[in-house]
């Protein structure tokens, strides 16, 4: 069963323990579920679950990196069984405001894939999970969720909506590729009060098309980058700041994460700072 700490909360009567999600568990700002999906052909491939967050109307949670302000999700998965190992998995987020701040994450029900690997393929895995995170609105609250699932064979009747979810995750890309969406150039600029980094971001036209930047670990936090002018025709270019590494660090050979977002698409490159 699910267990969500953010004030008042409530369990949805029915018992799941032996369906492909677990019941729903929240209260009137958020809940969430374990889902599973279809197990894949190849009985060597990794399992297919999810997390499912559902937010009332006008509330918002975050991403991996929150950007200028909020709390990213934290999972532990310790008390699992058979389970090698297990990679959360996010779609592309949205550009979001708070105040004066601009933040990352989503303002309505998502999925969050997860790639499980088992210990022993021949054996089910039991998915236990205890997930912090948290919900804003004018106020924020932070949320905690337990649940647990098994995983085994058999029809899945989440597996469209997991399907989507899985659709919606960046897929990787090389800086400089040709295809729809791409990111053209990444430069670095000296410039006053501290060096910049300027992005060009290729769409097809008229798409909606936003970036976000990421280090190298969770200790960094890289301003989210703005749209400016100056990008040659048919691109959109963005710059932010070098601020926000952990103190002592230095930007040179830094591996960066660069993720474009579209229309229905979304890519994630690596870059390097040279």
């Amino acid at each position: 069963m699910l267990l969500i700490m953010a004030g008042a909360g409530g369990r949805d009567a029915a018992c799941a323990a032996d369906a492909d999600v677990s019941a729903w568990d929240g209260d009137a700002r958020s809940a969430a579920r374990v889902i599973a999906g279809a197990r894949p052909a190849d009985r060597g491939a990794p399992l297919r679950a999810g997390i499912e967050i559902r937010l009332q109307a006008g509330w918002h949670t975050y991403w991996r990196y929150p950007g200028d302000a909020g709390v990213p999700p934290r999972f532990d998965f310790a008390g699992s069984r058979n389970l090698k190992a297990v990679e959360v998995r996010y779609p592309a987020p949205r550009r979001l405001q708070e105040a004066d701040l601009d933040t990352i994450g989503y303002d309505r029900g998502l999925i969050l894939p997860l790639r499980v690997t088992p210990q022993d393929p021949a054996k089910p895995v039991i998915l236990s999970v205890k997930v912090d995170y948290a919900v804003c609105e004018k106020l924020c609250v932070l949320a905690e969720a337990r649940g647990e699932l098994a995983l085994k064979d058999g029809a899945a009747s989440q597996d469209a909506a997991l399907a989507a979810a899985e659709a919606r995750v960046p897929r990787g890309a090389a800086l400089g590729e040709a295809q729809a969406l791409a990111i053209r150039q990444v430069r670095r600029e000296d410039a006053s009060p501290r060096p910049r980094v300027l992005v060009d971001v290729a769409a097809p036209p008229g798409a909606a098309i936003d970036l976000f930047a990421e280090g190298p670990t969770a200790q960094w936090s890289l301003p989210v980058p703005v749209a400016i002018d100056g990008a040659p025709a048919g691109l959109k270019r963005f710059m932010f700041e070098l601020d926000g590494a952990p103190p002592g660090t230095k930007y040179e050979g830094a591996l960066l994460s660069l993720t474009a977002v579209s229309d229905g698409d979304a890519i994630e490159v690596p870059i390097r700072l040279d």
